[in-house]
């Protein structure tokens, strides 16, 4: 089962309020969800956010995707801790490559 935290819209017309939940990818936008784990209230000047943080940090060391706007409040909630986790990513695909490129060749001509 592969989860995603994704925002799921409540409110009324034109008054959006938004959860921040853990959901599988295959249910619906605003379906079943696992666990709430924050809101977004965009109608308030400055937009309000909630998050349970060690939550969120479960959820994404689980491995849960995020959408573009549940990454950017948690970018804004929670600095450091998506770009922590894309550079660790980033410096180990850099370490494959540079294995790769210095192991000699075994082709035979």
């Amino acid at each position: 089962m592969s989860v995603t935290l994704r925002l799921q819209r409540r409110g009324q017309t034109k008054r959006p309020f938004y959860r921040l939940v853990a959901a599988n990818t295959e249910a619906r936008r605003d379906g079943r969800y696992l666990e709430l784990v924050g809101t977004y209230n965009p109608m308030v000047n400055p937009p309000e956010i909630t998050m349970k943080e060690d939550r969120v940090k479960h959820w994404i060391a689980s491995g849960a995707l995020q959408s573009d706007m549940a990454r950017a409040l948690i970018k804004k909630q929670i600095p450091g801790l998506i770009e922590a986790k894309e550079a660790k990513r980033k410096e180990s695909i850099q370490a494959k490559r540079a294995k790769r490129k210095t192991k000699p060749s075994t082709k035979k001509k």
